[in-house]
């Protein structure tokens, strides 16, 4: 009985206790109904509602004639989910299914790999069902249509696992036009260099919002609500396309001919500061420092720095008209005093300084900077500022030669090395070296900004690269030149610093004589040849190159233009002097700059008439819409697709089905004539074809004929007017 007793206790102690439990897990249920019901409900609410961002359009670039210099095309990247619930039911039979037809597919179109690769690679992922197995990155617009429609893609995200992700490709449609100081834009804006970082801020916009519902794998937008993103502003830069294509043309040849190193040439507005062209050239290098070669053996050259503004050099003779400035401005010379040149040969303190062309004896002070005589500038700088150097460091001060230029792109500037005679490298050979442009560190832009102010009747503008800020076609913010000092030097020095900086070009024994004279419009200036030490490696005989430079302005007696132009040549260049590298691009540049924009001759205009298509695409719907509007008649020769081609001529317009429509073949060139710059970038980009672009305008014609295959890569030439 006891033992009856003892199992019936335990029975009834177990029952008891799963009541008890019962009870808890009830109450605890309801609970959790009643009571929590609403946090609950929110909660799992907010786990299935996320907001995502949505990226805003980047503004786009301009010159200030109206071309785009920085723009965006999409491009997309491509994942797949092996895991996606509608991929793998049924033992994965919709991916095995469509698996080879999937393969055949790709191959064609990307042409990377082989069908039976594809397939494998496909087939691997499967297996392993990687959630995000990435299938391609930075696929072009033309791509991601054709994708779209293949096997298993077209079935949507849940049953094929595809996921496309969209982002934007910045690029430069005239390719290395101003690339420098246009900039780049990456996904870390702190890596962007050029007008690209400045104005980051306004260019990138403001990302808005997009509630999404994530429902049987997929998120999907909910309707009513989204915060719209705030697009970019677009930037209109003070540079002309014309202008920037000549400066790059003529820099380039000269590159290539001398075999230099790197160079710049920059062309300023006189009267404003603007900057109208800017082109910086260095040669490209391999991973150990050595030149990259072409097949014809010519160094390849790319805007790899921005060597106007971002690098500082001694200027050498350059600095000549800063020093002689000083001199007259304290009225210790006039341009017709004598000075002793001594044979082109004196040494100061131990230290020789020499003349590049020997001989010389006393002459005036014009003629020895019409000569770019060493010694003699040496020697009145010495003569007048060596017992009291401040002074002559308050001109340079006064001329703002140590202090930053201001230009827009100020994260690349470079600052300068102005010497004071408190620097513990000060010494009695200071002013003497310093005098002809030794022992101090300017950029071009410095030096620039110096001769602009005399061009400009004392008056020294700060460069400025961004005419304006524009958003919807509307300037919302406009920028107009300044004054950074109101008067450089007095007139009486002005019109001795012109007289010598015309003897430069005018006069027989002038270092410009023989490149720059001979013109229909005057030029008036100064040649640099400064010797600088090859990598760092001293001033011997062998490790000595030279930078080559002229700066100036145009026409003379009326400035409109002021040019620096700085090369820094090779030891194997064959050409060294200031006049004969750098003067020889001046001249090229300001010849045409003059033919196109400042010579009084007149043209008659053509006899015939323009017979050229005018070609415009968009939808059949929108071109019946305007064609109807404006009266025009028109016949629409396609028979299918919503896309057409629109070509006008003597008041008809025929529409045609686009060549680059999503049916046609992807090595099909597309037909480009009369469209805007910004539409052919975008459509031939997409192709898969290089753009290089020349002139303004609409497209008037293109190197490689419509219809015509071409290879992905393949550069085409697009003709603008």
């Amino acid at each position: 009985m006891d033992v009856k007793k003892d199992i019936l206790w335990r029975v009834y102690l177990c029952f008891l206790g799963m009541i008890l439990l019962g009870v808890v897990v009830l109450g605890r249920a309801f609970y959790i109904q009643r009571i929590e019901g609403k946090y609950w409900k929110e909660m799992g609410q907010s786990l299935h509602l996320k907001y995502l961002p949505v990226d805003a359009e980047r503004g786009t670039i301009y010159s200030e004639d109206g071309n785009m210099l920085s723009t965006s095309v999409p491009i997309f990247d491509v994942f797949v989910d092996f895991g996606a619930p509608g991929l793998r039911e049924k033992d994965g039979k919709r991916f095995k299914d469509n698996v080879d037809s999937l393969s055949i597919a790709l191959a064609n179109l990307f042409k990377d790999k082989t069908t039976a690769a594809y397939k494998k690679i496909l087939q691997q992922a499967y297996k392993e069902e990687d959630n995000y197995f990435t299938l391609k990155k930075k696929i072009s617009f033309e791509e991601y249509k054709q994708l779209r429609d293949f096997p298993l893609v077209r079935l949507g995200r849940n049953k094929s696992g595809f996921i496309f992700d969209p982002r934007d490709k910045r690029i430069n449609p005239y390719v290395l036009l101003a690339n420098r100081t246009i900039g780049l834009s990456r996904e870390d804006s702190t890596k962007n260099v050029g007008l690209e970082r400045s104005y980051d801020s306004l260019l990138k916009g403001s990302s808005g919002q997009r509630l999404m519902r994530y429902i049987a794998g997929a998120y999907v937008p909910v309707e009513g609500a989204e915060l719209e993103p705030e697009h970019g502003k677009d930037i209109i830069t003070t540079l002309d396309t014309y202008m920037q294509d000549v400066a790059e043309v003529a820099l380039m040849k000269m590159m290539i001919g001398n075999n230099s190193l790197h160079g710049t040439a920059i062309v300023m507005e006189t009267a404003t500061g603007k900057i109208k062209a800017i082109a910086n050239l260095g040669q490209r290098k391999d991973a150990n420092g050595i030149a990259i070669k072409d097949k014809e053996g010519n160094s390849i050259y790319d805007e790899d720095l921005n060597y106007g503004i971002g690098k500082a050099t001694e200027p050498g003779s350059i600095f000549k008209l800063a020093t002689l400035m000083s001199l007259l401005e304290d009225k210790y010379v006039t341009i017709n005093s004598k000075v002793d040149c001594e044979g082109g040969i004196k040494y100061f303190y131990g230290l020789k300084i020499q003349d590049s062309h020997l001989g010389a004896g006393s002459v005036s002070v014009k003629d020895a900077f019409a000569a770019s005589s060493n010694v003699a500038f040496a020697k009145l700088a010495d003569q007048y500022y060596h017992s009291q150097p401040s002074k002559f460091i308050d001109h340079l001060h006064h001329f703002r030669l140590d202090t930053l230029t201001g230009v827009d792109i100020d994260a690349a500037s470079a600052r300068t090395t102005i010497k004071k005679p408190t620097n513990r490298s000060w010494a009695n050979t200071t002013i003497p070296f310093m005098a002809h442009g030794y022992e101090e560190l300017v950029t071009p832009l410095h030096m620039l900004m110096l001769y602009n102010a005399v061009a400009n009747n004392g008056k020294m503008m700060k460069p400025y690269l961004v005419n304006a800020v524009r958003e919807y076609g509307a300037d919302v913010k406009t920028m107009t030149p300044k004054v950074v000092v109101d008067k450089i030097c007095s007139d009486e020095t002005l019109a001795q610093l012109k007289e010598c900086m015309r003897a430069v070009v005018d006069s027989a024994h002038g270092t410009g004589h023989k490149i720059l004279s001979g013109s229909t419009y005057g030029i008036a200036g100064k040649t640099g040849t400064a010797v600088t030490a090859l990598n760092n490696k001293g001033y011997n005989k062998g490790n000595k190159i030279y930078q080559a430079s002229f700066i100036g302005f145009f026409p003379a007696d009326q400035p409109k233009y002021t040019m620096a132009v700085v090369i820094q040549n090779s030891n194997e260049s064959k050409l060294h002097y200031g006049a004969d590298v750098s003067g020889t691009v001046f001249k090229e540049i300001s010849d045409k700059i003059y033919g196109r924009f400042l010579s009084s001759k007149q043209f008659t205009a053509a006899t015939t008439t323009d017979s050229t298509l005018y070609n415009f695409y968009g939808t059949k719907n929108d071109l019946a819409a305007v064609l109807n509007f404006l009266k025009t008649p028109f016949t629409d020769s396609a028979v299918k697709g919503t896309m057409r081609q629109a070509n006008m001529k003597n008041n008809f317009t025929l529409l045609n089905a686009p060549l680059y429509s999503s049916a046609s073949s992807g090595s099909v060139t597309p037909n480009v004539v009369g469209m805007g710059l910004k539409d052919a970038v975008y459509l031939l980009e997409n192709k898969g074809l290089k753009v290089a672009a020349a002139g303004r305008g609409r497209v008037m014609n293109q190197s490689k004929v419509a219809g015509t295959t071409f290879e992905k890569g393949q550069t085409i030439s697009l003709v603008l007017n």
